[in-house]
């Protein structure tokens, strides 16, 4: 909150927290409205997908035949589970040369994005306000016009890899042809099906990374509301309660970013695939 002001009830701490930083100037009223830019989002996006490409790179700079030091080991050990998921699932070695890197830095940039919501939920805002900045939502992953954009972005690369694998009139063919046959009568009911598949996927592609981030996002909030209410039985409370959960909620982190990279690799290898 701005300084100066009278200290806010829990509702407007949570509202307070849940407003992005956008060219409106105002409170975003909608989860998602794509006429207006959050600029939070975008910001921290952007930095944690340069510090991915930074670490990856580094990783390759330093990369040895000798005996690996921790940092290669950890990369390393990534770099043979992405590997490993997409020859299962891709078996285009052409392919693989571009969508293996993709997955990696999709788990990464992802994992980096989610684990924001590990630091303190009011230490980024409070550094914000002594620069002006009286709203901003650090965890990029936890806006839904975030997750939809990247699922967006899988579907673009799914549209693309049916066209390069079976022929732009190949992918046309079949689009009115699955999944119930060629006859004419069809046509109109195999285009429906498939419009609904390509939209259900990508949906629900941006919506579970969403739905997991933003509920962490909340519960953060619940914990630090209950630390707020200054008595002793509201301290310990906050502390065990934060601790617990942040160790919970590395797993999520984690698991959400390998959920989303493993769905990548599937519906890209689905587009190598005729019905």
């Amino acid at each position: 909150m701005a300084a100066g002001s009278a200290a806010p009830t829990s509702g407007e701490y949570i509202v307070h927290h849940l407003t992005h930083l956008n060219t409106t100037g105002h409170a975003q009223k909608a989860v998602v409205d794509w006429s207006v830019l959050n600029i939070d989002t975008m910001f921290y996006s952007i930095v944690l997908g340069l510090l991915t490409i930074f670490v990856l790179w580094l990783a390759a700079r330093k990369a040895t035949s000798g005996v690996p030091g921790r940092f290669q080991a950890a990369i390393e050990v990534l770099v043979e589970m992405v590997s490993d998921q997409a020859k299962g699932i891709i078996h285009s070695a052409e392919s693989r040369k571009f969508v293996a890197p993709l997955a990696l830095t999709v788990f990464v940039w992802i994992f980096f994005m989610n684990a924001v919501d590990l630091i303190p939920v009011d230490l980024l805002p409070k550094i914000g306000e002594m620069f002006g900045i009286h709203y901003q939502r650090a965890v990029a992953t936890a806006d839904l016009n975030a997750a939809l954009g990247m699922s967006l972005g899988v579907l673009l690369i799914c549209i693309y890899y049916n066209i390069k694998v079976k022929g732009l009139g190949g992918w046309v063919h079949e689009l009115f042809t699955a999944p119930f046959g060629s006859h004419p009568l069809l046509y109109p009911v195999n285009f429906i099906m498939q419009m609904i598949e390509f939209i259900a996927k990508t949906v629900s592609h941006g919506m579970r990374l969403f739905g997991n981030m933003y509920a962490g996002e909340l519960v953060f909030m619940l914990i630090a509301l209950l630390g707020a209410t200054a008595t002793v039985f509201g301290f310990v409370g906050h502390v065990i309660a934060g601790s617990i959960w942040a160790i919970f909620h590395i797993l999520i982190i984690t698991l959400q970013a390998f959920i989303f990279m493993m769905l990548t690799l599937v519906y890209v290898g689905q587009a190598h695939e005729g019905h």
